[in-house]
């Protein structure tokens, strides 16, 4: 019989801010402090306006590193022999490690509470996974992952027919 096709699952951190939403934020941002420096060094106050300058480059600059955070990717590849967790850094940097599904356990820590986390651990060697994931997702993620063990563990789908339950 054949076994059962491998089951992928691919996690990315979400992203609510698109790009037009923020090309829009940092053109109110720029615009407030610029207007703000403007009114400071109307005022005589001129070394001030450096600052609300330097506020904004602050704000572009986190966000910068939110989005770079963003392109992170986690794969995880369930068959019946093995169970592949890779993980590419926002640098394309991938590393991949391998247990073996005979042995696999799921494991969700602090089901309930935020900092919660999802664990997939093998003969000594554990993974964490998803962490860049909200609770909800986290546990959506635990379900679907126990059941896909628990059906490449039950193995190939048998034919129910009566013919392949006749006796020769």
């Amino acid at each position: 019989m054949p076994e059962p096709p491998p089951v992928e699952f691919e996690l990315r951190p979400h992203r609510s801010l698109g790009r037009a939403g923020f090309l829009a934020l940092m053109g109110c941002v720029a615009a407030a402090s610029f207007g703000a420096g403007a009114a400071f060094a109307l005022a005589g106050a001129w070394p001030i306006m450096g600052f609300f300058g330097l506020d904004a480059v602050l704000i572009w600059l986190a966000f910068r590193l939110n989005y770079r955070g963003g392109r992170t990717v986690e794969r995880v590849r369930l068959s019946p022999e093995w169970c592949e967790v890779e993980r590419v850094a926002p640098s394309g940097r991938a590393r991949r490690r391998a247990l073996q599904t005979y042995w696999l356990r799921i494991a969700l820590e602090a089901p309930d509470g935020h900092r919660g986390r999802l664990a997939l651990s093998s003969r000594g060697t554990r993974v964490v996974i998803g962490a860049f994931l909200p609770p909800d997702e986290r546990r959506a993620l635990y379900r679907a992952l126990s059941a896909a063990l628990a059906r490449l563990r039950a193995g190939p789908v048998r034919d129910a027919s009566p013919s392949a339950s006749r006796m020769s």
